[in-house]
């Protein structure tokens, strides 16, 4: 799992050629520590099929701003460039999965 920034955002989630799943956090937020390891499980059970990233809102508020986001954890979905879903909320790995493939 990478940590993304508003430098490399563009680079690494707009660029990217497989869909990318964002997860925007903050270190403040304890469903966000919760989800850690299940994108990094997530992350390295589909990686041949799914980028999964991580972006810090507090230390990132250009991309924040840019995509609305005001609650925590938000994860978005990417895909050529252009978000495709959007979920807000901790989930079980097993849910984000079942919401995850239709982009997948």
């Amino acid at each position: 799992m990478t940590d993304v920034t508003d430098v490399d955002f563009e680079a690494e989630v707009i660029g990217a050629e497989l869909p990318v799943l964002v997860e925007f956090t903050a270190d403040w937020c304890p469903p966000c520590r919760q989800m850690g390891p299940v994108l990094k499980a997530l992350a390295s059970e589909e990686g041949d099929r799914l980028k999964v990233v991580q972006l810090n809102v507090d230390s990132n508020p250009e991309t924040t701003n840019a995509y609305k986001v005001l609650s925590m954890p938000t994860f978005m979905v990417f895909r050529g460039g252009e978000p495709v879903k959007s979920m807000v909320g901790a989930r079980a790995k097993r849910r984000l999965l079942e919401e995850l493939a239709d982009v997948l």
